[in-house]
């Protein structure tokens, strides 16, 4: 028997017995905590009669028979080294969105508590040289952690459970957890839904519905949501963005426009696109040069009603605002001159439309368009 198993022992069969035990060595300085083991009362009768060493063992014995039935769990908490522990890729969480400013309120809260309070669920790996656990549920906790040990706190540890999961069962429990957190997007949701229903269900949604106690209906609209092509995705600011609610009658509007071989709709399609293309374009424009991104909702009456392919080509730039109205557009740049128009009811501020029309006089200049003026 190991000395930490003798030491829990000890604490169940000893007079008085204590609610925890926490071993404090080992060689991570983890913690090891057990389950508050607690003997039954005894009847007014054995209260009477029994004598100081009958309770004594009557509690005694009331403990050995919980734990062998597994009434009594001992749960183990470590203080890991967040750079040995990996991100289970079931997880829902959108890993690259996770940086110093998603995560400050979190590192900030770990700072001001000195340390970190609630554990991640990790389990064990054995398939990897250089990481002993995986996280199933606390991937915010595990990067904040990790960030601080990287930015002058070298002595946070990161706090986790240990539990003995198999991947379906590893799914539903990050799947719990993460419904109560807002900062987890449908769309991540919709995407990890998807792959899991094809690595955990079989494809059966009936059945993924079921285990995940959710409504056969919700479900698949959030499959059809994790449908929607790449090019869509990336027409949006952030994949944050892609709610549910707005989002779900495009994903079925793609769809059919995909699935069907009429010609009308397959212009449409190729409109959308072009549409989507011309989305992302002006979202990466906008996010490095510190503008605010379009608004989902604008985004999503955009791709439902694209514009003409000819208006599009007419144009040598154009900048919508963030409410997704046109706010600037390049009509000719020539020997003469660059023609701009300012579009009214946009909503831009003329702080928008001045670095609008700087980041539309850089694109003008790195196409050669004004090497002539």
């Amino acid at each position: 028997m190991s000395k930490r198993q003798s030491k829990y022992l000890d604490s169940l069969l000893a007079e008085g017995l204590p609610s925890a035990v926490e071993d404090p060595t080992g060689p991570s300085g983890s913690g090891q905590a057990s389950v508050p083991v607690e003997p039954p009362p005894l009847s007014a009768s054995a209260q009477t009669f029994a004598s100081p060493r009958e309770t004594t063992l009557l509690g005694r014995e009331s403990a050995l028979a919980r734990i062998a039935t597994g009434e009594v769990k001992q749960i183990t908490q470590l203080n890991l080294d967040p750079s040995r522990v990996r991100i289970w890729t079931g997880n829902a969480r959108h890993q690259a969105s996770l940086s110093e400013a998603t995560c400050s309120d979190l590192i900030e809260a770990i700072l001001a508590e000195g340390g970190q309070k609630v554990p991640a669920i990790v389990r064990r790996v054995s398939d990897d040289p250089d990481h002993d656990y995986e996280v199933i549920a606390g991937t915010r906790r595990h990067f904040a952690i990790a960030w601080l040990r990287a930015n002058n706190y070298p002595d946070m540890a990161f706090l986790a459970q240990v539990q003995n999961l198999d991947d379906e069962s590893a799914f539903r429990l990050a799947d719990i957890e993460n419904r109560a957190r807002k900062d987890v997007s449908d769309f991540e949701r919709a995407r990890n839904y998807r792959d899991a229903l094809t690595n955990h269900y079989g494809g059966r949604q009936n059945r993924m519905a079921e285990r995940l106690r959710l409504s056969k209906g919700w479900l698949s609209k959030m499959l059809a949501v994790a449908n929607l092509p790449d090019w869509a995705v990336d027409a949006f600011a952030s994949p944050a963005d892609i709610q549910l609610k707005g989002c779900y009658p495009l994903a079925q509007h793609l769809s059919t426009l995909g699935s069907s071989a009429d010609k009308g709709h397959v212009e449409l399609l190729t409109a959308t696109r072009q549409e989507a293309e011309r989305l992302a374009k002006d979202q990466t424009l906008r996010r490095l040069n510190g503008l605010p991104g379009i608004q989902a909702a604008e985004v999503i009456k955009k791709l439902l009603n694209p514009q003409p392919k000819a208006q599009l080509e007419d144009l040598l730039f154009a900048c919508d605002s963030e409410h997704g109205r046109r706010a600037l557009s390049v009509l000719s740049a020539n020997r003469n001159g660059v023609t701009v128009r300012l579009h009214a009811g946009s909503g831009a501020s003329r702080d928008e439309l001045a670095e609008m029309l700087r980041v539309a006089l850089a694109h003008l200049e790195a196409q050669g368009k004004l090497a002539a003026s």
